[in-house]
């Protein structure tokens, strides 16, 4: 009989806690349950049991307060899992802890010590499955096919091609054969257009997880995915990796190519796609990437045999790919010819498809009235107290906000600095673009889409389905509307500012202005005639612009990939990101350069900066980065000892001792 527990607690630490076993509690948890139990002088947590035994422990030990469960909560594949997550992107398993499990089961029940769960109906009757088409039918056995070799297969279908089609009668085949599903989404918004559709055909078979959800509905679903019956198919975003799949069979990651994927903060920084393809292969499961365009590291693994490849390149019913037209937006502003940010070729289109009754997108990948206020008079510009970026105006809101911390401030009358009255805004967020088109075209009925308009479940809901029912003529969006979203009655996509996505300071910039904009527009003339696309930039000879023109994935792919090769990036090795923060920007300069010489008497050329992020300061932190390239054939565990074994060296040292460091793998 046992004497003694350890326990992860839901904390950034390395460690575990060991903990004593009172008698007088009659009962003894398992490996995978929760445990009440203190911590200092007046803390209490819950716990999740990872080990018992007898060994005592070099220390004074406390015992445990309760048992509120007596089955466990974690499942023995799932703390295999946490491992994995924690030892691969270098985080705590109380990090890992804290992202797996809602937060009602985090915390001592007030109530009950137990929660009724929900099971569903598991009604035959509601399928309403149509028939693939030839092309569908054939992709699909060369996906089962390629499952015979590769147990990951990647499945490159330019947009509207019927790949959710395909998805779902896979998803019938794995439920048929007493197998569970995981079907992810990069986009919240998206869940609510695709739900409908699987609900349709698997009714209360269907389970949906995201953070969106009331936290009390997340931990009903949790503890049906625990219980006898649980669902057979499970829709979510990247945290519903973590939950607990029983006899999980199939893995579908759709819009695998989607940056939101990547968790960025707080710990654990993972990348949902990479993790669950971990996930399926630990269960034994197949896995399916789909995507228009897929990561160049996906497509990479695919032609060199690491996955299996399947591609689709015609639209469903022969239904052809929009024209693209480009524009340039340069030209336009030196012949006076712009109404704003709006070229007169756009605003002819968008006239032309409201007289046919057709809908129109309009992609901004900026939300906000104007990301820069400034004097005229002296060039004063706003900026947030706490960090290193202009001050975004939100006209709606009547205030200033910062993206990065979400501080808000008072839009001044007269400039702080010279008192001056000329205050004036350049650029344009989702925000002015909406203000400027209802001047423009008073008739329209114009909606937004952007993280202000969609903070609620109920509002992005709304949204699309007026959108979706013709109550929108226009529908004005930043990246949430470049996701998969399927319309039948948009014609036209206008692309606003193609430059902003050309210009970011990330090697993968160009990769992903190519997927942004082949993306959004794909979601022109997915039924009916053909849809048609204008492009706005001053650099309309890129060649980027010019391979979404011809819809050239394969041509953007070998360009990217010569010269990540060159000068080795992925998909040719991986990235460990390596932050320092301190509130004194002396210190934090300091320490970067003691860590970058420990870091090159280890790991040698492979260390490149120390150098200062384009924020430089968030939340009064100020930051630098180092960047270590490490090859594949290395092992990520040991990379990580060598770096936390650095980061104790350093933070022993007095005036370290109150600075950060993290990492961030797989950026």
């Amino acid at each position: 009989m046992p004497h003694y527990i350890d326990v992860i607690l839901p904390l950034p630490l390395q460690e575990t806690f060991t903990y004593e076993l009172p008698l007088q509690l009659g009962t003894f948890p398992q490996v995978g349950s929760r445990v009440v139990v203190p911590l200092g002088n007046s803390k209490v947590y819950m716990g999740i049991v990872v080990r018992l035994h007898d060994e005592e422990p070099p220390y004074a030990t406390k015992q445990i307060l309760d048992i509120p469960d007596e089955p466990p909560v974690v499942l023995p594949a799932q703390l295999q899992f946490w491992r994995w997550v924690s030892d691969y992107y270098f985080c705590s398993m109380g990090d890992v802890y804290k992202a797996a499990l809602p937060a009602g089961l985090r915390e001592k029940p007030k109530v009950s010590r137990r929660q009724k769960t929900t099971k569903g109906t598991q009604d035959k009757q509601l399928f309403v499955m149509h028939p693939l088409s030839d092309v569908q039918q054939q992709a699909m056995d060369s996906i089962q096919e390629q499952w015979q070799k590769h147990s990951v297969c990647l499945l490159h279908g330019v947009t509207s091609s019927g790949k959710t089609e395909i998805y779902i009668h896979l998803m019938q085949k794995a439920i048929d054969e007493g197998k569970q599903v995981l079907f992810m989404l990069p986009e919240i918004v998206l869940t609510t257009q695709l739900t409908e559709r699987l609900r349709r055909v698997f009714g209360e078979r269907l389970g949906v997880y995201h953070s969106r959800h009331t936290d009390s509905r997340r931990v009903e679903l949790y503890r049906r995915m625990l219980s006898d019956s649980p669902c057979d198919i499970i829709v979510g975003v990247r945290s519903s990796i973590f939950l607990p799949f029983q006899k999980l069979g199939l893995l579908i990651i759709d819009e695998e190519h989607e940056t939101s994927f990547k968790q960025q903060d707080p710990a654990p920084r993972y990348h949902a796609r990479n993790a669950a393809l971990v996930l399926a292969a630990q269960y034994g499961a197949k896995a399916l990437l789909g995507s228009a365009t897929p990561s160049l590291e996906s497509y990479y693994n695919a032609l060199n045999g690491k996955y299996g490849l399947v591609t689709l390149k015609t639209r469903f019913a022969g239904m052809q790919l929009p024209t693209i037209e480009v524009v340039d937006a340069q030209e336009m502003m030196r012949k006076k010819m712009m109404t704003g940010i709006f070229t007169p070729q756009l605003l002819l289109h968008i006239r032309h498809a409201l007289e046919q009754g057709k809908q129109v997108i309009l992609f901004q990948n900026r939300r906000g009235y104007a990301p820069v206020m400034e004097c005229r008079e002296c060039g004063w510009t706003p900026r947030c107290q706490q960090c290193d970026v202009s001050l975004t105006i939100h006209r709606n809101l009547s205030r200033m906000v910062c993206h990065y911390c979400g501080a808000a401030y008072d839009i001044p009358a007269v400039c702080p600095c010279c008192n001056g009255h000329e205050l004036s805004s350049h650029g344009y967020g989702t925000e002015r673009i909406e203000e400027q088109l209802q001047r423009i075209l008073p008739e329209a009925r114009i909606a937004r889409m952007d993280l202000d308009t969609t903070r609620s479940q109920q509002s992005y809901e709304q949204i699309l389905h007026d959108f979706e029912q013709g109550n929108t003529d226009i529908l004005i969006g930043t990246q949430m509307v470049t996701k998969g979203l399927d319309f039948d009655n948009v014609s036209l996509v206008g692309i606003l500012s193609a430059d902003q996505m050309l210009s970011q300071p990330d090697f993968r910039s160009y990769e992903r202005a190519f997927q942004l904009m082949e993306q959004v527009a794909g979601r022109a003339g997915r039924k009916g005639a053909r849809g048609h696309v204008l492009l706005q930039t001053r650099d309309a000879g890129n060649d980027i612009v010019q391979q979404v023109v011809t819809h050239d994935y394969e041509g953007m792919y070998r360009q990217q990939a010569q010269e990540r090769k060159l000068f080795r990036y992925p998909p040719f090795c991986r990235i460990v990101l390596v932050y320092l923060k301190h509130r004194n920007e002396s210190v934090v300069e300091s320490l970067a350069t003691d860590m970058s010489n420990l870091m090159r008497q280890v790991f040698g050329d492979r260390v490149l900066g120390p150098d200062t992020p384009p924020v430089g300061r968030v939340q009064r932190l100020h930051i630098r980065k180092l960047i270590l390239k490490i090859e594949l054939t290395a092992s990520m565990s040991a990379v990580r000892q060598r770096l936390l074994a650095l980061q104790a060296q350093v933070l022993a040292m007095k005036q370290y001792r109150s600075a950060q460091i993290y990492y961030d793998v797989d950026h």
